[in-house]
């Protein structure tokens, strides 16, 4: 991608009303556009950031034997009245009226994907059913202000399973805490499961997905020493105190930031829905539900906030949106009308033989902006690698990780050696 050519640049300043970390490197490094409190697009390198964790995500949850649907997202009060949750959670969902009749935006999917359940599994042969989407999710909340960490509409992965037995469900509640851990591990992030209570979603415990953060607005309690954890709204446990689980470990307290949860509601909303399974008896029985999210938007933006420094962010190369800033420096005795061909030529080559080498490239071709905004903005965007190239690197390519100060003078191929490394 030529960056002249890229819908959307940097800007200098983000809006005054933005106090997260997240939100003002973000909308200064052009990824995402705020069009109102907790309500933001992504812009083309956000989107970019936002697939790479998306086919992670897909990949792991894939590996647990789930299949990708996508589900709706306008749904009629009826289907909510069936497990009582359009009276119980009217406080986070956005209800309406329309054509005398009542709507709501999803801000979850258990009653929809129960119903898909109920017109398509009728036998046990046709379980386990275990299903996941991408969407939007909508929730009335009150308090957004820390950027993509706390929105109003924001993009969800949710996975939903059902089975025949409560050892089933454990037993794929658990696989799936692993793979979710897998996720995590591979964008980076240093993540905690914790014990938590349910909220709206069920009154039996769960467990949070918690990434270590300084600015984080949760707050837990953990074991230096072995993996018990929990949240701070249902701890039994206070700072400095033994671990009960190891006996050999201290409780610390640290801030931290849900980035998944996963829960198990057992046979509760299928009773509630009426829906049921011929077992090999010939009886029928109710199936047992676990449900298990990732904010994907939320994950985005608190990857920002522990991966960033006084000059822009620093994305993990997993899910940065290219692997290489590519840029061309002129020296100051050329201007832009006599621009030095060389130079550009040998840019253009190298711009070239990297996408045909398959790697992701941004490409600062611009003529008429100074090296020392060029710099800036490469290290705003935080791509991975930096490679200059100018009338002082000759036939050699200027390399820079964006985590280093280090940087060295490379040819093409060696290039390509460590950056595929």
């Amino acid at each position: 991608m030529r960056y002249s050519r890229l819908f959307s640049k940097t800007i200098k300043e983000a809006p005054a009303d933005e106090v997260s970390i997240n939100a003002k490197l973000l909308m200064r490094g052009g990824f995402v556009d705020k069009l109102m409190a907790g309500s933001y697009s992504l812009l083309p390198l956000g989107r970019k950031v936002e697939q790479k964790i998306e086919e992670i995500i897909r990949q792991e949850m894939n590996k647990t034997g789930a299949q990708e649907v996508l589900m709706p997202l306008l749904h009629p009060k009826e289907i909510w009245n069936e497990t009582g949750r359009w009276e119980t959670a009217k406080d986070v969902m956005y209800q309406f009226k329309k054509n005398d009749k009542e709507y709501t935006l999803s801000f979850t999917h258990e009653e929809i994907m129960l119903d898909l359940v109920r017109k398509h599994a009728f036998s046990y042969k046709d379980y386990p059913v275990k299903i996941y989407h991408f969407s939007t999710k909508f929730r009335n909340e009150l308090r957004a202000k820390s950027g993509l960490l706390r929105g109003r509409e924001f993009l969800m992965k949710d996975l939903y399973s059902v089975h025949t037995t409560e050892q089933e469900l454990n037993d794929y509640y658990w696989d799936v805490a692993k793979a979710y851990l897998e996720v995590f591990k591979k964008v980076d992030l240093e993540v905690r499961v914790v014990e938590a209570a349910g909220g709206v979603f069920t009154d039996t415990h769960t467990h949070e997905f918690q990434a270590f953060c300084e600015t984080g607005e949760d707050i837990i309690y953990y074991c230096e020493n072995c993996d018990f954890a929990e949240n701070k709204e249902i701890a039994k446990v206070k700072e400095g105190e033994d671990c009960p689980k190891c006996k050999e470990g201290t409780i610390k307290v640290a801030r931290s930031i849900e980035v998944g949860n996963i829960f198990r509601f057992g046979t509760a909303y299928s009773q509630k829905m009426n829906i049921t399974y011929t077992d090999v008896k010939g009886e029928k029985q109710y199936p047992y539900l676990g449900s298990y999210g990732i904010g994907v938007t939320r994950l985005i933006g608190t990857i920002v906030e522990l991966f960033h420094d006084d000059r822009g962010i620093i994305w993990p190369e997993n899910v940065a949106p290219y692997k290489v800033h590519l840029i061309q420096i002129q020296s100051s005795k050329f201007k832009v009308q006599n621009y030095n061909s060389k130079v550009k030529s040998f840019a253009e080559d190298i711009y070239n033989k990297l996408i045909e080498a398959g790697v992701e490239v941004l490409y600062d071709d611009r003529e008429d902006v100074s090296v020392g905004q060029k710099f800036a903005d490469a290290d705003l965007i935080g791509i991975p690698y930096r490679l200059v190239v100018s009338d002082k690197t000759g036939d050699k390519i200027e390399v820079k990780k964006r985590d280093s100060d280090k940087m060295e003078l490379l040819s093409f191929e060696q290039l390509l050696k460590k950056i595929k490394s």
